[in-house]
């Protein structure tokens, strides 16, 4: 298994509110996260590291392989951050608001569960097709999956950063959790919105179907969503399954 990602601050940001994370738990399960930050005077990094950092460290301290078991874990790793940020916020005055959205993947064994809050997505690249396996919590998605926006106009609607779901905003956090098979040469992509609003499903499929080593992959599509204007800050987090048999 091969892991590798990029952050960066693009074009246009005072500072990067994007927060990455790689872990592995005692029993040899693998974490990964993304978190997109938002809010506050500095509310956006402090969310977004605090979702990483906390739910990272707590899962290097379990044992669990089973992966329905990581499930709940995960799930209750989940409501317990998303209370430690709220609680946070208001404490401070200069973090009130803040949130963050969040895309993670553990992995264990041959199979894998993909968790996300917001609009950072997480991609399957198989057989040479790019799926989307997360679904965004936005509003532009939802005017999408009601009709009321086709697909070539949600991209350029000016809406498109308002989220119906993150982390520290309500009392209760709603995540999307899904379990999947993992395959012999899969490649998973977890990214924030600053990737996606300027990289289309295509150019990112073509990176991928390139058979370059991954930490160039993820390179080639932070400068791909730069050339395109980069106003948002770039996350691109990539795992290479390369090792037939074994996850």
């Amino acid at each position: 298994m091969e892991f590798a990602y990029r952050t960066d601050i693009g074009q246009k940001r005072p500072n990067n509110e994007d927060y990455v994370g790689l872990f592995t738990n005692r029993g040899q399960a693998m974490l990964a996260i993304v978190a997109d930050g938002m809010g506050g005077h500095q509310g956006g990094d402090v969310a977004s590291e605090m979702a990483v950092s906390h739910i990272g460290y707590a899962f290097e301290n379990t044992t669990a392989a089973d992966i329905s078991e990581l499930v709940r874990w995960l799930v209750f790793e989940l409501q317990q951050e998303n209370s430690l940020i709220l609680e946070k916020a208001n404490q401070f005055a200069d973090l009130s608001g803040m949130g963050t959205t969040l895309v993670a993947v553990i992995i264990s064994g041959n199979r894998f569960v993909v968790a996300n809050i917001g609009d950072s997505r997480g991609y399957l690249y198989r057989g040479g097709h790019l799926v989307q396996i997360t679904e965004d919590h936005s509003l532009v998605n939802e005017l999408v999956k009601s009709g009321e926006l086709t697909p070539a106009q949600a991209r350029k609607f000016p809406r498109r950063n308002v989220i119906t779901r993150s982390l520290g905003v309500a009392d209760s956090v709603d995540a999307d959790v899904t379990i999947y098979d993992m395959e012999y040469q899969d490649y998973l992509l977890l990214c924030s919105d600053g990737l996606t609003n300027q990289v289309s499903d295509d150019q990112l499929a073509n990176i991928l179907a390139s058979g370059i080593p991954i930490g160039t992959m993820a390179g080639q599509m932070v400068a791909a969503a730069n050339a395109a204007g980069g106003p948002d800050n770039i996350t691109a987090l990539i795992i290479h399954q390369d090792w037939r048999g074994q996850a």
